[in-house]
């Protein structure tokens, strides 16, 4: 339904009334910011080793000389066909992205518990040049919230977004941030889940400020593809998408 229609100064005076709630929460994620920047660390005391076609990487490899590292828990299981389409449109974003941040001190990685092999098929079809490296061995997306065993999902206890989000499925869309000191110390010291990934979303930056917002009227994130699936019948999917 198409909103009210007015002169130029009725709607000048209420975007003035917008903009004053818009500036508030900026302040208010100003704060949050540095909340976040604030929270203590944790070590990550178990050695990581992830498999990759071009040999075993460690945690500490996947900083690439750098301070801080940030990982994606991309969805793509051991021999599923389905590539998530909500993590590949967030990867599309991040490989273009990271190119600019990793020269403010912070490598871009995507860990996923498909196979070394499954992941470079999926890595030359949409073209990606991070890293992407395998933890079907060692369990690092189990470890940080990201995937869960059969036995969990099936006793509905709610343990995802820090047990406060009943939905589980074997994997589960995260990201995570870790830091090493000059001593090659490693931390954990973030990760979101669910809704708290909305703001690294980049569609979304640009759909909230449209009058249909994020067109979700079939579903949430329902209009997602992989990008090279756009124009073509593709099945919707909202699989990185569970309830806030």
């Amino acid at each position: 339904m198409q909103p009210e229609l007015v002169a130029r100064d009725t709607w000048l005076e209420a975007r003035k009334a917008l903009l004053a709630e818009e500036r508030a929460l900026t302040h208010q994620r100003d704060r949050l910011r540095a909340r976040r920047q604030a929270l203590p660390w944790v070590k990550v005391e178990k050695d990581y080793v992830f498999t990759s076609v071009d040999g075993p990487t460690t945690l500490a490899d996947l900083f690439q000389g750098r301070s801080q590292l940030f990982v994606q828990h991309f969805m793509l299981a051991p021999g599923a066909e389905h590539i998530c389409p909500g993590c590949a449109c967030f990867a599309d974003h991040a490989d273009v992205a990271r190119r600019h941040f990793e020269n403010a001190d912070l490598s871009f990685a995507a860990v996923s518990r498909a196979s070394a092999e499954e992941i470079a098929a999926v890595k030359k079809r949409m073209g990606w040049g991070f890293q992407w490296v395998s933890c079907a061995e060692n369990g690092f997306n189990h470890d940080f919230g990201a995937a869960f065993t059969p036995v969990e999902i099936a006793a509905g206890a709610p343990l995802y977004n820090y047990g406060t989000t009943p939905y589980l499925a074997e994997d589960m869309p995260a990201n995570s941030v870790f830091a090493r000191n000059t001593a090659g110390e490693i931390f954990h010291t973030y990760s979101t889940y669910a809704r708290g990934n909305d703001a690294l979303f980049y569609p979304f930056q640009f759909l909230d400020l449209t009058p249909q917002g994020r067109n979700e009227a079939d579903g949430v994130m329902a209009w997602v593809r992989l990008r090279d699936e756009y124009g073509v019948q593709a099945p919707a999917s909202d699989c990185c998408a569970p309830p806030s």
